[in-house]
């Protein structure tokens, strides 16, 4: 079992053919992620790593029916990214853009209260069920299947975190990283929260 994200996840990737967006949407596709399309204003109608393009992520949505979308897109505009992503009903947003003002984060913040969505972000690594799905930055090849959920603000102790429970005979449910920005979307409790109701994450690791 995992949360958040799984090989049925339909992942979209906004500021898809920046160069962020290209390199590490290659990645996930590499890990076996299943991208269904990208995200660029003005490109709608290309193709790119084989993925189509669209203008709008609501476009995305109801053209690929995705669930789930990851954010490369400069800071000054990341904001307005995570409200479009909201707006067309995208469950789960992982935002890995560092430096996003925080004024634009509390008005973000603020703007999803009631609403259904989970941000994972800003200035994250992005989250990992392995051998299922990689919306983010991490090194696919550390995390191992295994019943251990993994909690971290920091992406670089998220992989050493993850190195140290695969080494000591264990593997990963999940892997998140939830960002180290002042404002983020989702707090180490509510990641817990997800993780206490997973039957088959036994342990949890928090940094």
């Amino acid at each position: 079992m995992s949360i958040l994200v799984n090989k049925n996840s339909r992942v979209i990737v906004q500021g898809f053919t920046g160069s962020e967006g290209t390199f590490h949407a290659s990645q996930m596709i590499e890990y076996g992620t299943n991208i269904v399309g990208g995200v660029t204003p003005g490109k709608g109608g290309a193709i790119h790593l084989e993925k189509d393009v669209y203008n709008t992520v609501k476009d995305a949505k109801n053209n690929t029916d995705a669930n789930v979308s990851i954010i490369f897109v400069p800071p000054a505009f990341a904001a307005d990214a995570i409200l479009e992503a909201i707006d067309s009903e995208i469950k789960v947003i992982v935002a890995i853009t560092e430096g996003i003002p925080v004024k634009d984060m509390i008005k973000v913040k603020s703007y999803m209260k009631g609403k259904d969505n989970i941000l994972i972000g800003p200035n994250c690594p992005g989250i990992i069920t392995p051998n299922e799905a990689k919306v983010g930055i991490m090194p696919g090849f550390v995390f191992k299947k295994g019943n251990i959920g993994i909690i971290s603000k920091s992406g670089t102790l998220t992989y050493e975190a993850a190195d140290q429970v695969v080494k000591s005979g264990y593997g990963i449910s999940t892997a998140i990283g939830i960002g180290g920005d002042p404002v983020v979307g989702t707090s180490t409790l509510d990641a817990i929260k997800l993780f206490m109701d997973d039957n088959e994450t036994e342990g949890i690791v928090m940094i």
